[in-house]
């Protein structure tokens, strides 16, 4: 099965953009009961939800963090609707996945964030927590504990850490972060270019417009494509190991890498 690339916020108090959201063509919305929903309104966004009709199988919720005196509130709100997964910001410890696990009466798959120096300490602990599916990086909300730049040089350690945990972990790649520009198309393929070639799996978006960029950005570039074929095709008709091509030496990580790239060329498009 293909992992989602895009995951579309939308804020939990504005029920005119969830069908919106549902027909944009990104691969999972998130509506959101945290950052995008003032205090006063969280009670109304909750009753909104509740009464939404949705597509449950591709919508998110991100609840508020299980220290606050919304959490209990937003599990009322999940134990009523047949949410399939949650996404819990701010996650520093498998004990608050369980907390939410407790709270429920169903199985739900867990996407913890990163978006804390302890969180980046805890990923092992957080990855094997029980249901969890993958993890995704808030990079505001970690730029401003750690108290750094937002810019990907002043990230790329947290980044690479949490790339390489969820391989260890045996988990799906993580999801990225947003990106603040939805309006520079160039920008935001170029962010979900970076964030592929690091090893994440998919990226937050906060704007449709954002969808078919990041997409973009994960696709295999038209030389990449070239390039696999040609791999392919030298070893289908040699039908032997490790070969020289233009160059380079074709053996079995080689091909791999290959097919990997067709096969998601043609997933993506």
């Amino acid at each position: 099965m293909t992992e989602p690339i895009t995951y579309l916020f939308v804020p939990g108090d504005r029920p005119d953009r969830f069908g919106k959201a549902l027909t944009s063509g990104a691969d999972r919305i998130i509506i959101d009961l945290e950052d995008s929903v003032l205090a006063d309104h969280k009670m109304a966004a909750r009753d909104a939800i509740a009464a939404a009709a949705l597509d449950w199988q591709n919508v998110i919720v991100r609840i508020n963090p299980v220290d606050t005196v919304h959490f209990e509130f937003d599990m009322s709100l999940l134990r009523s609707v047949p949410v399939r997964m949650v996404m819990l910001p701010k996650t520093e410890s498998s004990d608050m996945i369980s907390r939410v696990n407790r709270s429920l009466d169903k199985k739900c798959a867990m996407l913890p964030q990163i978006e804390t120096v302890k969180s980046l300490f805890a990923l092992q602990d957080i990855l094997h927590a029980d249901r969890v599916d993958r993890v995704a990086f808030g990079h505001l909300d970690f730029a401003l504990d750690l108290g750094s730049s937002t810019d990907k040089d002043s990230l790329l350690y947290a980044r690479s850490q949490i790339v390489h945990h969820s391989r260890y972990a045996e988990k799906p790649a993580p999801i990225d972060s947003v990106t603040a520009e939805f309006r520079d198309t160039d920008t935001v393929s170029a962010e979900a270019k970076a964030a592929k070639n690091l090893g994440f799996g998919g990226k937050l978006i906060i704007h449709p417009a954002q969808d078919l960029p990041v997409k973009k950005g994960f696709a295999p570039s038209p030389a990449d494509i070239a390039w696999a074929k040609s791999v392919v095709q030298i070893i289908e008709k040699s039908g032997s190991g490790a070969l020289a091509a233009d160059g380079s030496m074709i053996d079995k990580p080689v091909e791999i890498r290959a097919r990997h790239i067709i096969e998601r060329a043609g997933k993506i498009s």
